[in-house]
Formats: structure tokens, C-alpha cells, sequence
């Protein structure tokens, strides 16, 4: 196998290896966050304030399904950062064969579900009729583009197990900037609305899963998709699974509590407070994105380093990932409490989608203070198999804490989207509090992939 695809993170010093890998993940990441902010940004300066809601709301159940197979994907993510810190080619060679046959046939299968019950989906999060079609149509849209996305979010994952964050970022940047691009000529000179956003959004994304496949034919990569070698190995699948579904759940419950939370913004602000929600949402994808990459690192790192016997290094990984992340996202949180009015209105001038989008940043920005435990932690626990507890307290935070939290302030308490805003971050606090709970028991120290 060409030695540029394989990176030993078991190997070397913690601080160093943990940077040179996050630097090329976060800009991936922050790269990808700029092509659906753009849409955002195109839409709402030159389509309105219903076109902003219909890319809001249409994104927000592709916002979900995505998160779904990330998910899963985390379990083979998982099991080639172990596999890799073990140097077990055959191990390796399987899951690829076995990741890439489950995840292509998952997108056949949601992408019929999800054109079959595309209406209902936005009824039940209470789409306002206004922007009703325009969320249809991009929802229409994104749908049939699923293949693209699911496609290179799971390359993106094998890359990133053998320790590779370099490429990833190469293709995310091809994909922004042919987003860019698209959006301006679909959105802003031919006038196509959101239609021309999602469109823009699947053609992006179709190209960065494209070059992802270009770049492994031409590397002596494991895979070499032929038909014959799209195979799932049984006892594969059981670990996979075994590691990816619960996170494949519990980015699903964390994403339709999310969904929950865009209706009770729906049902409290209407068309403008959607739009609002939306550019927030965009901007929070920004701001989420240091800490995500620090968290998603840190659970390769931990893969390959207990794939290694090295739980020591592990646990230096998430303690120094947590110290990184809480630099970069208090450095936003103190931004979005200066100039909150400032960075709504890069997303159009309405004033009443501005006010709503203040009130509701003012609060949702103290989540940023939250996170870099949460991800960083669960990151350390992931990297050893145990997805079980994040599962449980993912449902646990969603249930019993960000979705009645947000209901209770919102709409019971009448204090509209601040309220709204404000559950998120007092969710994340509950779930510090399990995290920290579950640690001292112990239990996290045992290696669960055998």
C-alpha cells in the first residue's frame, strides 16, 4: 500500500501529530461549512426571506440524513484507525469492502424513503406555507443528490482512519469553490431560487466524491472498485455496526431534536424567524467547526493509539484537543456576543429576520462554551469502541433536556427565540454533567473492538 495513505498516529509526539491532523480536517470542515453558507448567503441576498426559510427547512431533514451516515460511518472510521495502529492489512482491506457496499446501498435505500415522504417530512416540522414549495424544491433536490453526499462523507471517513486529512480538504476546496460558483450562477443571474442552490449543493458534492474516487484508483489503494469487490464480510459488519449504530442513532436523535427545535422556531417567529434560525444555523456551522474537527481528531488519534496498547496517549490526545478547542470556540462565543446584529446581516437586511437572529445567537452562543468537553470526551470514547454510553446520553440530553428546554423557554415562558436559543446550551450542560459521571466510574478504559 503507497505509504502516503497510511499516517501512524501512534507514533510521535501527541501535541504535534494531533495538530498536523486537525489543521487539514478543521479547514476541510470549515471549507464544506462555507458551500452551505454560501447557499444561505446567495439565497437570502437575492431570492428573500422565503427562499432563505426553504433552504433552512429543506436542509435541515438533509442536514439530519447526512448526520445519520456520518454516524455509521464513525464505526468503520473507527475500526481503520485500529486496525491501522495494529498494522492488520486484512482487517483494513474488509472494512473498506464492507463499509462501501453498506453505505451505497443505504443511499439507494433513503433517497426512494425520502422523495416518498418528502411533504410529510416538512409538515412535521412545521414548514410555513409561504415557503412551503421552496423547501419542497430543495429537499426535491438534495434528495436525489444524496448518493454524492453520503458518498464523500464516507470516503472522507476511510481517509481520515488511515490518518489522512490532507486530501479531504483538497476535494472539500474543489467542491466550495464549483459551489460558489454554481450558486451564483443559478441563484444570483439565472434566478432559480433555492432550486438552483440545491442544485449547486449536488453537483459540489458529486465532484468531491468523484475526486475521492480518482485519488484511490491512482494510489495502490485496498479497494479498487470493481463490481466483484463491492462484498459485505459478516463478522465485518457485526463490529461495524457494533461501533457505527449507536452513533448512527445518536446523530440521528441529535439532529431530529434539532428538527423538533426548527418547529417550535417555525410555530414562535414564522417565515422571518425561520430565515433568522437559518442564517444563525449557518454561522453556527462556522463556529462548530474548530471543535468538530478537535473532536472527530481526537477520536482517530484514540483509535489508533488503543488499536496500539497506548491508552496513555490517548487520553493526553482528548486532554490536549480539549485545551485547543476551548481556545478557538471561547474566541467565537466572546464574536457572537459583540457583534451578533453584524453577522446575521451578512445574510440579507430584513430587519425583523436581523432582530430575530440576534436574539436567538445572543443565547445559542454560550453552547460554544459547552462543546469542546462534549466532543473532545466522546471522541477519547468513541476511539475505544464505546459508542454505547454516547448513544444513551445523546437521548437522554435530546429527550429529556434540549427539546422541553427549548419548548419550556420558548413558547411556555413566552421568551421566543432567546428561550429557544438558550435550551441548547443548558442541554449541553446536562450532558457534562453525565460525561463527567461516566468517567469516574472507570469504564471507559476498556478497549470494546475485539
Amino acid at each position: 500500500m503507497n505509504s502516503d495513505i497510511k499516517n501512524n498516529l501512534a507514533k510521535g509526539s501527541v501535541a504535534k501529530k494531533l495538530a498536523f491532523f486537525t489543521l487539514p480536517f478543521l479547514l476541510s470542515n470549515l471549507v464544506q461549512a462555507l458551500y452551505n453558507v454560501a447557499d444561505m448567503l446567495i439565497v437570502g441576498n437575492f431570492s428573500g426571506a422565503a427562499a432563505m426559510s426553504g433552504v433552512n427547512n429543506g436542509g435541515q431533514i438533509t442536514f439530519v440524513l447526512t448526520h445519520i451516515i456520518v454516524g455509521l460511518c464513525m464505526g468503520a472510521t473507527v475500526l481503520i484507525g485500529q486496525y491501522v495502529g495494529a498494522n492488520n492489512d486484512d482487517g483494513l482491506k474488509k472494512t473498506l469492502m464492507t463499509t462501501l457496499t453498506l453505505l451505497f446501498a443505504a443511499a439507494v435505500v433513503i433517497t426512494i424513503v425520502t422523495l416518498i415522504f418528502k411533504n410529510d417530512f416538512l409538515r412535521l416540522i412545521q414548514t410555513p406555507e409561504e415557503s412551503f414549495a421552496e423547501s419542497e424544491s430543495y429537499l426535491t433536490v438534495t434528495s436525489i443528490g444524496l448518493i454524492f453526499i453520503f458518498g464523500y462523507n464516507a470516503f472522507g471517513a476511510i481517509l481520515r482512519g488511515m490518518g489522512d486529512s490532507k486530501r479531504p480538504l483538497y476535494f472539500a476546496l474543489a467542491a466550495c469553490v464549483t459551489n460558489i460558483i454554481l450558486d451564483l450562477i443559478f441563484v444570483a443571474a439565472f434566478g432559480w431560487g433555492t432550486f438552483g442552490a440545491a442544485v449547486a449543493t449536488v453537483i459540489s458534492q458529486a465532484l468531491s466524491m468523484f475526486l475521492c474516487i480518482y485519488y484511490m484508483k491512482v494510489s495502490t489503494f485496498p479497494f479498487d472498485f470493481r463490481l466483484s469487490s463491492f462484498k459485505i464480510y459478516k463478522n465485518t459488519l457485526k463490529m461495524i455496526l457494533k461501533i457505527g449504530m449507536p452513533t448512527c442513532v445518536q446523530n440521528g436523535i441529535v439532529s431530529i431534536s434539532f428538527l423538533f427545535i426548527a418547529g417550535i422556531v417555525n410555530t414562535v417567529g414564522g417565515t422571518a424567524g425561520a430565515a433568522a434560525a437559518g442564517a444563525v444555523l449557518r454561522f453556527n456551522s462556522f463556529a462548530f467547526m474548530p471543535t468538530l474537527a478537535i473532536g472527530l481528531s481526537v477520536g482517530t488519534m484514540c483509535a489508533q493509539n488503543i488499536g496500539a496498547n497506548r491508552l496513555d496517549r490517548a487520553v493526553k490526545s482528548c486532554k490536549i484537543g480539549i485545551l485547543f478547542s476551548f481556545i478557538i470556540s471561547g474566541a467565537i462565543f466572546v464574536m457572537s456576543q459583540l457583534f451578533p446584529a453584524q453577522i446575521v446581516s451578512v445574510f440579507g437586511d430584513d430587519p425583523e429576520v436581523i432582530a430575530y437572529g440576534v436574539e436567538y445567537l445572543r443565547s445559542l452562543s454560550y453552547d460554544y462554551l459547552v462543546i469542546p468537553f462534549v466532543f473532545c470526551v466522546n471522541g477519547l470514547l468513541i476511539g475505544g469502541g464505546d459508542t454505547v454510553f454516547t448513544l444513551v446520553n445523546s437521548i437522554l440530553s435530546s429527550i429529556l433536556f434540549r427539546i422541553p428546554l427549548c419548548w419550556f423557554l420558548g413558547i411556555t415562558l413566552d421568551w421566543g427565540l432567546f428561550g429557544i436559543g438558550l435550551g441548547i446550551p443548558l442541554a449541553g450542560a446536562g450532558v457534562t454533567l453525565m460525561i463527567i459521571g461516566y468517567l469516574l466510574t472507570g469504564r471507559w478504559k476498556r478497549n470494546l473492538v475485539k
